[in-house]
């Protein structure tokens, strides 16, 4: 299929039930066991720094184990996969002094999925899309990281727009989507909607490249980190026209419930949720099941709350596989009845162009 084509088979399929994407890349990678020398491979063998825990330059060293993941998912149940680039970002890889390859990382990552993507949907017939994953950085805009100097700001909104830029360029070719998730902050959100924005302006990227955003909730306060609402984080972004809002991450589907709820009371586009596989234990491993993940998750499905779902941190493919059941059983997020609650919101839905 061509992008168009899938756009347009994923926009039916939504009608039919509900989309299921993946579960976590991240603690997936780590079931590997992976060693220094694995993270390296041959190109790095020399690299002045340790890159232990840089997955995304497993893209470049290990690009067979990547797509081998891709696979699980696929194979068990998934409809959309996001790429292995949270992190491919200038800004993200200064950490690993990888900057100059940020570019060639979220390309690569790009390419892998792309691959992983078209072999499924040969076999299977059905779409299968490509989430462009745009992480937050590991700086924020809103916040000081100095305590004694509240005005302080490690970055520039403008050096964030153009780190984003750089990823998503990279990774036009072969995405079917942008996903600008697990965000904390939305300013730094706004910067990569931005880039992309500029990017399509000036003819540098396809512009019928979608755009799904997904934030944070941090804790039980229901704010992200920099203090928003459900209701204001999707206010802030609303401008953005995504094809689908969503949260994920921090909190499991137990204590998430309240702020999908909320989100779709007030969303003008599709709703996705993907959460965590609880609350993380004293060893930051996760224990709920994949049955008592997709039973919590069942519950928003029965309700109609969403259009897609999948999982975060400690879903394997064997939580996608009971969350994939769950999602063929549920019922899709209605949208009439996401304009009627627009309209009881005191504001005006838009119409996707």
């Amino acid at each position: 299929m061509t992008r168009a084509e899938r756009l347009e088979a994923l926009e039916a399929l939504c009608r039919e039930r509900v989309i299921c994407i993946d579960g976590a890349m991240g603690t997936q990678i780590q079931t590997y066991k992976l060693t220094e020398d694995d993270y390296r491979g041959e190109r790095f063998a020399g690299w002045d720094c340790s890159i232990q825990g840089n997955n995304e330059v497993l893209n470049l060293s290990k690009p067979e184990l990547i797509e081998e993941i891709h696979a699980q998912f696929f194979e068990a149940g998934s409809d959309m996969i996001e790429t292995n680039t949270f992190s491919a970002t200038q800004i993200a890889q200064a950490d690993y002094k990888m900057e100059g390859l940020a570019a060639e990382i979220a390309a690569e990552g790009a390419r892998i999925a792309r691959k992983a993507a078209d072999e499924r949907e040969k076999e299977t017939g059905e779409p299968k899309a490509v989430l462009g994953a745009i992480g937050p950085t590991n700086k924020t805009l809103s916040l000081s990281p100095d305590v004694e100097d509240p005005g302080y700001r490690a970055v520039t909104f403008d050096e964030v727009r153009d780190t984003y830029a750089e990823q998503a360029k990279a990774m036009a070719e072969c995405v079917d989507f942008f996903l600008i998730e697990t965000i904390f902050d939305t300013l730094n959100a706004k910067a990569a909607i931005k880039a992309i924005l500029d990017l399509r302006r000036d003819g540098e990227i396809d512009a019928g490249i979608p755009i799904i955003l997904s934030g944070t909730i941090t804790d039980a306060s229901g704010r992200t980190l920099s203090g928003q609402t459900t209701e204001a984080f999707y206010n802030s972004i609303r401008h953005a026209k995504p094809w689908a809002v969503g949260l994920n991450c921090a909190l499991g589907a137990k204590e998430l419930r309240p702020y999908v709820k909320e989100l779709n009371r007030i969303a003008e586009c599709k709703v996705l949720a993907y959460p965590n596989a609880g609350l993380p234990n004293a060893f930051g491993e996760y224990d709920e099941t994949p049955e008592q993940t997709a039973g919590f998750v069942a519950e928003w499905l029965e309700d109609g709350w969403l259009n897609l779902v999948g999982g975060c941190c400690g879903t394997t493919p064997d939580h996608i596989r009971e969350i994939a059941k769950a999602a063929r059983n549920g019922t899709p997020r209605d949208p009439i009845t996401r304009k009627q609650a627009m309209r009881l919101s005191g504001l005006e839905p838009f119409e996707l162009a």
